[in-house]
């Protein structure tokens, strides 16, 4: 045989066995448990508490309530105002 075409097939062989070592790590199976753990942990860092803890009832005045949908309903409501949270800055650096 070839001695070029021999040591092809040893590099070859060398670079399958080298190399199906790391498939495990590499690639994430279906049924792993921690396949998608960055989305749950996304999803867990946006909620405060699922489950909430009062001393008491909630309280609430139905007067308000009322009064807040007669404004709603008849078109009153104060409109809040506009704030704008980007301010302007020259960036030319010059004194």
């Amino acid at each position: 045989m070839n001695t070029e075409r021999i040591g092809k097939m040893v590099i070859g062989a060398v670079a399958i066995v080298g190399l199906s070592g790391c498939e495990h790590s590499i690639m994430e199976e279906p049924g792993d448990a921690a396949f998608g753990e960055a989305n749950r942990q996304t999803m867990m860092a946006q909620i405060i508490d699922p489950d909430p803890q009062f001393d008491g009832p909630a309280e609430s005045s139905g007067v308000q309530a009322q009064r807040a949908l007669e404004k709603y309903t008849s078109g009153s409501v104060e409109k809040p105002e506009r704030v704008s949270t980007q301010s302007s800055t020259s960036g030319s650096g010059s004194n």
